[in-house]
């Protein structure tokens, strides 16, 4: 088998990277000139499936395209093989969250057990899947639960959370109200850390309560049962 001298090798990179370099500056051109809305993309990434390229717009918004950029798809890519939602997982990596950067300063903390394992989850006390969530996470012991709340259901949602933060102990006012529908007395403190929380919200695209976040930075949306709790938090301290 006769090899390739290492300069013709290089030369051929070369090529394969201008080649690819323009095709995705065709992409780009051809899609900011057809659709304003495109005028800034983050990221253009082939896929495995031959022809068909990936847009990343806005952080996290995935869509394909061809490698003219004259059709464009919204939808989910699904590896029937492999029987994987590749769209699904690429989405999950890029809205994962550097769990230790998260700020627990405008949180407050509930443990269970010895508290190894880590959660973080952003609610409304309004939030009827929040109370669903929080029965289900009664049945999972050795957690330490970080609750940010972020009041953007209704008007009552800020005032129930600023009672709820302004409690001598924001936990029990939290679950007393969650699991038992007994509200949090009225209170007056300093309540910014509800500002900071909807604006890291927002930052970070957290437009759903409950929103969970987990040690390995992996981010839930929707309320999910004990079992599929228990799973995530194994998986995480895996990680």
């Amino acid at each position: 088998m006769k090899l390739l001298k290492p300069m013709v090798l290089l030369s051929l990179l070369a090529c394969s990277l201008g080649a690819a370099l323009a095709q995705e500056e065709a992409i780009r051109k051809n899609l900011a000139e057809r659709l304003p809305s495109f005028a800034s993309i983050d990221e253009v990434s082939k896929t495995p499936m031959n022809g068909l390229y990936e847009i990343r717009v806005n952080g996290s918004d995935i869509f394909y395209t061809d490698a003219e950029g004259n059709f464009l798809i919204q939808g989910n890519l699904i590896d029937t093989k492999a029987k994987r939602n590749l769209t699904e997982e690429r989405v999950v990596k890029l809205s994962a969250i550097d769990f230790a950067a998260l700020p627990f300063k405008d949180a407050f903390t509930v443990v269970r057990g010895n508290g190894k394992r880590k959660l973080a989850v952003f609610e409304d006390p309004n939030c009827g899947y929040c109370k669903r969530l929080e029965n289900d996470l009664q049945k999972v012991s050795d957690v330490t639960v970080h609750t940010f709340l972020i009041p953007i259901l209704s008007p009552d949602s800020t005032e129930k959370s600023k009672n709820i933060w302004c409690a001598k102990d924001k936990g029990k006012a939290w679950l007393d109200w969650m699991l038992r529908e007994q509200p949090a007395a009225k209170a007056s403190c300093d309540t910014a850390a509800l500002e900071r929380n909807l604006a890291f919200s927002k930052k970070h695209k957290i437009t759903g309560t409950p929103t969970l976040f987990f040690a390995d930075g992996s981010r839930v949306p929707g309320a999910i049962n004990a079992q599929q709790i228990e799973k995530l938090l194994a998986t995480a301290k895996t990680q």
